[in-house]
């Protein structure tokens, strides 16, 4: 694989840091801007809805500048975003902080993935999707619990100051590895937007949404399921989080083995054993013996079944060259978006 994936990787390492830290260090931040920890949860909400808008636009404003340049401007506001959010004692500059970050993150993603894919042979670009998405699975295992260390022992100021300081090597690593003239195909918007009428392209995308959906409206809620279903103490939640991260990128990196040769049957048997998984897991999770393999289980399975779906969408979306990475990351974020939302009002 060329190094240049793993430089996109290190960058998508930092973001997903960022797009998860905030789980554990809301108290900190509703004390010190004064504000009910329901507030400071809309920095969270931010985020969120930022990735689901933010993909599509940033995808079409940046379609006809080269990739290096779109990748570099990304990171680097996103690097400023998290910069102004360090230091700003204001927490209405802070959540737009938030949001000008998921913006950047959003487009650095959608063109990444379409990136990644034209940097290597098509029999390849599952294995260069997985090593691109690996980044996000590492933030799970070790950057989110770590920001969150660093954040309980220096304050959450520090933890936005270590992401952007991850940044600046990924940056660096873009205008290094990213070749200035690396071959993009430019068409006319309406046709790339034409194909999103295509049948196959829509079930695949929908689809994508099912599955995250599912799996992060569970994944949310998975706390609760180690201290009060299965009645282990809280120190466990944690191990419980890196079991599933472990799980997410064994996952992604089979998916990414297997798309290109195996997709249907992954997507088939594999989107059925989510589905099942996730829903019986208040029941099996009672169990903790049965509950620590089940979360492993279940990240290998659902970020298997999501990483291949990615790559199906950016394969049914060929006609679409500079937008086809904008369509899985919009469906990745509004199943992320939504699963948590239909859960709670269930």
């Amino acid at each position: 694989m060329p190094l240049s994936l793993y430089l996109l990787a290190l960058a998508l390492f930092a973001m997903g840091t960022s797009e998860f830290m905030l789980s554990g260090l809301l108290p900190a931040v509703a004390a010190d801007f004064h504000v009910s920890v329901g507030t400071a949860g809309t920095l969270t909400s931010a985020f969120a809805a930022g990735m689901v808008v933010g993909a599509p636009l940033m995808a079409a404003l940046a379609r006809n500048w080269p990739p290096r340049f779109s990748l570099f401007a990304f990171l680097a506001v996103f690097l400023a975003a998290h910069l102004i959010g360090a230091v700003t004692e204001s927490f209405a500059v802070l959540l737009v902080t938030r949001v000008v970050a998921a913006l950047a993150n959003a487009g650095f993603l959608a063109v990444a993935l379409t990136s990644a894919t034209a940097s290597v042979p098509p029999r390849q670009r599952g294995r260069a999707l997985a090593v691109l998405l690996s980044g996000t699975t590492v933030a799970m295992i070790a950057g989110v619990p770590g920001g969150s260390l660093l954040g309980t022992a220096l304050g959450w100021r520090a933890t936005f100051l270590a992401v952007a300081v991850l940044c600046v090597p990924a940056a660096a690593g873009v205008l290094k590895g990213i070749p200035s003239r690396q071959q993009h195909t430019t068409v006319a918007l309406r046709p790339e937007l034409a194909e999103l009428r295509k049948p196959r392209l829509v079930l695949v995308i929908a689809l994508a949404v099912l599955v995250n959906a599912v799996t992060f409206g569970h994944f949310t809620f998975l706390a609760p399921v180690v201290t009060d279903v299965a009645g282990l103490g809280e120190w466990w939640v944690p191990v419980v989080l890196v079991l599933f991260g472990v799980g997410s990128f064994a996952g992604v990196t089979t998916g990414g083995r297997l798309s290109g040769s195996a997709a249907r049957p992954v997507v088939a048997i594999g989107g059925v054993l989510v589905l099942a998984g996730w829903f019986s897991l208040d029941v099996l999770g009672r169990e903790p013996i049965v509950l620590l393999p089940l979360v492993f289980a279940l990240g290998v399975v659902s970020f298997a079944v999501g990483s291949t779906l990615i790559a199906r969408v950016l394969h049914h979306a060929a006609g679409a060259p500079t937008m086809a990475g904008s369509y899985a990351t919009t469906a990745f974020n509004i199943g992320a978006v939504a699963g948590p939302l239909l859960f709670v009002a269930q």
